[in-house]
């Protein structure tokens, strides 16, 4: 097991211990209200090469270990997943970071935004708009259940790109043809028009360059859910500091940068395809062979923030997250299968009654 000593930051008035505030974007005293500024750094974000960087971790990988880690506040000793590198002291609560153990780490990072109230608030209306949601799941936000803030390891990838195509075009055009139609209850022989596809073979080559294509590097919340927090305004990066992480869970990459990067091949095909469909033109488009050549590839490693949540429902955990930048609400959700089920009986009865009432009107003439 891998022993770390934390790292805290106290207030300088009281010695209680400092958390970052997305309201403020300073370090905040939450006994006596001390504000410490957090100095602005003018460093350049930079890219660095993704080949040279991958041959370089693929020769160190390392086991994942269980880390030992000691709290500077009140020297109790607990043990941590072997990603954490910032949290809270489950003893005495106090905000504390340890050292990265990961080869690659990262350089900068989007601050909280949207603070823990508001991410409440966005939670609450975005569950309150869900039909058919299970009335525990509403008892649930209207309780003190609070959400986590995370920030989770993210890669950002550059590439110029160089693809050639072969496929088809396809132009429609019509022919008159004749038809047996039905005209007043008769048959009649009619000439109508009937569309065709004129396929034609095309090839050619299309050339892209691709900016900060950002692939979540964390196993702790679900593809599709990090995805849909997207976009994040990754122009706003700031250079790291490990004071925005006071106060707030956060870990290293359990995604590598080689597997990252085949995930972000997925988003840029599905660029390069639409663009080679709009080169090719025509009324349809068959794309049947594509090669694309990947040139000068790098790579960011950066941290963003997230509100997080999970409800249990039927043995089934639900998760949700909150874009801690923009606070884009997303997430997963259960059914109340009785609440569809009782609206599809009120239906039935009231079609059911509409019917009844329409074939008997002498039984209601007194009401209609």
């Amino acid at each position: 097991m891998l022993k770390f000593k934390s790292m805290n930051f106290t207030c300088k008035n009281c010695g209680a211990p400092l958390r970052f505030s997305p309201l403020s974007k300073t370090l905040l005293c939450e006994f006596c209200n001390t504000e410490e500024s957090i100095e602005i750094s003018n460093e350049k974000i930079e890219s660095y090469s993704f080949d040279i960087e991958r041959s370089v971790v693929k020769k160190e990988k390392k086991e994942a270990i269980p880390k030992s880690v000691t709290c500077a506040k009140c020297s109790a000793t607990f043990t941590s997943s072997p990603q954490m590198i910032s949290s809270n002291c489950p003893y005495c609560n106090a905000p504390i970071i340890i050292e990265f153990i990961q080869k690659i780490r990262p350089k900068s990072l989007l601050p909280f935004h949207i603070s823990q109230e508001e991410a409440q608030k966005r939670f609450k209306k975005w569950i309150g708009s869900l039909w058919f949601a299970p009335s525990q799941l509403k008892k649930l936000i209207k309780g003190t259940y609070k959400l986590k803030g995370y920030y989770l390891p993210y890669w950002l990838y550059n590439a110029t790109t160089d693809t050639s195509y072969y496929g088809e075009r396809g132009d429609i055009y019509y022919v008159q043809v004749e038809r047996t139609v039905m005209v007043n209850g008769r048959e009649e022989r009619q000439r109508v028009q009937e569309s065709r596809i004129r396929w034609s073979p095309v090839s050619g080559k299309v050339h892209n360059q691709f900016d900060n294509v950002t692939i979540g590097a964390s196993k702790r919340v679900s593809e599709p859910i990090l995805e849909n927090l997207n976009p994040w305004e990754s122009n706003h990066l700031t250079p790291f500091n490990k004071k925005y992480l006071l106060g707030f869970d956060s870990e290293e990459y359990t995604i590598e940068l080689d597997s990252g990067f085949e995930s972000a091949k997925v988003k840029m095909q599905y660029v390069i395809r639409n663009d080679i469909k709009r080169k090719i033109g025509g009324d349809q488009q068959r794309i049947h062979q594509i090669k694309t050549n990947y040139y000068h590839t790098t790579y960011k490693s950066t941290l963003f923030p997230l509100w997080t949540a999970q409800f249990k429902w039927k043995d089934k955990n639900y998760t949700y997250a909150i874009n801690g930048q923009t606070g884009k609400v997303t997430g997963e959700r259960p059914y109340s299968w009785l609440k569809i089920i009782a609206l599809i009986l009120t239906i039935s009865l009231l079609i059911g009654g509409a019917v009844y009432i329409d074939a008997h009107p002498e039984l209601f003439k007194n009401y209609l």
